[in-house]
């Protein structure tokens, strides 16, 4: 019986992505409902056209094509699919104690495409997602830039949810490089002991990096392949880093932990995004200063907005004004929830809160979106509604800054990933009895598998 329901739920999942495809043959126009573009006007009792995975019209007046499947959405609204460019769902794991700078791991070699927190994600409208290791390092290796492009089955590799995936022209996978200094990466030998030891040894491996680089480059231009060093996977990553191909992602808290980052991108050039900031209303006018005179190699800051006390204590100075603050100083700002810091279920909460400490709406939603997408390089591909772009987008119940609102839809590249009507993504949505573990049928005889709520 067992094997038939296995067998039973294989042959649906096949079904339903025949299904999808089959959709995207024909054009699918979503009517009449209000329209949040991000980066242009709202429109109310608007029309999106999407067709073959990618948006072809949006507007008040759009003529619906010939053959097209029209979804009524009066009452609704619609904007991009929320990018989340710090979290930690999957599963994600990176480097080990072994030392605190491991530029050669990669997340995605951690990582499991049937773990909750992708189901999860997609309920709160998270289509697309930087996934990255700890910051218990001063670098703890390649993080991953995720399209959470499936419902529960379908994927079966993690290679399948690659922003690039099945495009032989495209670097993949597509991702960043996570570095963090402050407390959390200090500690005993090998680790560093101190913050000025921690930046001590951050310039060292970039130096190594550099010098590596440049070997390289005199060996091509000799044409003696002998003479090569050997490889050197970490070095290699972090001459990406330097090269500007792969972006820092780096966690740093206290303002003076922020000026150290500041102070070690000019040295070295690289391209860095600013995570948590919790102190950065200290000091955002020498944030912005930084992001001018980089020519954007500084591309702003990725905040977390919790509205309770705790965590730890250099993230006292936490304050909800930070996004106001910054957006008032000229840095760009997104917003991340770090899950399981902030549940992903819960993201679009996180720009209420920023409005509530002075943020106006429009950059508030700007950074559940396409701000975030810019520091992800992804900007010419998803955050905001625009023809050409990724069809990615959720439909709301109501207004997105409202707490009453819920996220009913997520459609990524033109299909329907989740659905609040239906009870299984409910059950992702809500939590409950057998949430985040299918597999409890078959534990009916193992020890516990019947206790708690499997959330």
């Amino acid at each position: 019986m067992r094997h038939t329901l296995f067998r039973s739920l294989v042959l649906a999942s096949s079904a339903l992505v025949c299904l999808a495809a089959s959709a995207q043959d024909q054009p699918i126009a979503f009517t009449g409902a209000r329209i949040i573009p991000i980066g242009a006007p709202e429109i109310d009792r608007g029309t999106l056209v999407v067709h073959h995975g990618k948006i072809v019209a949006i507007g008040a007046d759009i003529a619906i094509p010939a053959g097209a499947t029209s979804v009524d959405l009066g009452g609704k609204a619609i904007m991009p699919g929320l990018v989340d460019t710090h979290s930690h769902i999957g599963g994600a794991a990176g480097a080990d104690s072994s030392s605190p700078i491991q530029p050669e791991v990669r997340v995605a070699d951690s990582l499991s495409p049937f773990d909750a927190g992708m189901r999860r994600a997609l309920a709160g409208g998270i289509t697309t997602v930087n996934v990255m290791p700890g910051s218990g390092h001063l670098l703890s290796g390649q993080t991953i830039y995720l399209k959470l492009r499936s419902r529960p089955g379908e994927a079966r590799t993690i290679e399948s949810l690659f922003i690039n995936a099945g495009d032989p022209d495209a670097r993949t996978p597509a991702g960043g490089l996570k570095m963090a200094n402050g407390t959390n990466s200090i500690g005993g030998a090998p680790f560093p002991g101190t913050r000025a030891k921690s930046a001590a040894l951050v310039r060292e491996r970039f130096i190594k990096a550099r010098e590596y680089a440049d070997t390289q480059a005199r060996v091509l231009e000799s044409a003696k392949p002998e003479d090569a060093p050997a490889r050197d996977l970490g070095n290699e990553a972090l001459g990406e880093a330097l090269r500007g191909e792969r972006i820092v992602q780096h966690h740093t808290h206290r303002a003076d932990d922020i000026m150290t980052v500041l102070r070690l991108q000019k040295e070295f050039g690289f391209r860095v995004v600013l995570h948590h900031v919790s102190e950065a209303w200290k000091v955002a006018d020498e944030i912005a200063l930084a992001q001018r005179e980089s020519g954007g190699k500084v591309l702003g800051c990725s905040v977390i907005l919790v509205d309770s006390p705790g965590g730890k204590l250099e993230a006292s100075g936490l304050s909800l004004e930070t996004c106001a603050v910054l957006e008032r100083a000229g840095v760009t700002v997104c917003i991340h929830t770090d899950d399981w810091i902030t549940d992903s279920r819960l993201f679009l909460r996180s720009a209420g809160l920023a409005v509530r400490g002075g943020m106006s709406r429009e950059g508030a939603l700007a950074a559940l979106t396409h701000n975030g997408a810019v520091m992800l390089d992804l900007g010419d591909r998803v955050g905001s509604l625009a023809p050409g772009k990724d069809a990615d987008f959720i439909v709301l119940s109501g207004d997105p800054l409202s707490v009453r609102s819920r996220v009913e839809q997520t459609w990524v590249e033109g299909r329907k990933v989740f659905d609040l009507s239906d009870p299984g993504d409910r059950l992702w949505a809500e939590g409950g009895y057998g949430a985040g573990q299918p597999q409890r049928p078959y534990l009916c005889c193992v020890d516990g598998a019947g206790v708690g709520s499997g959330e």
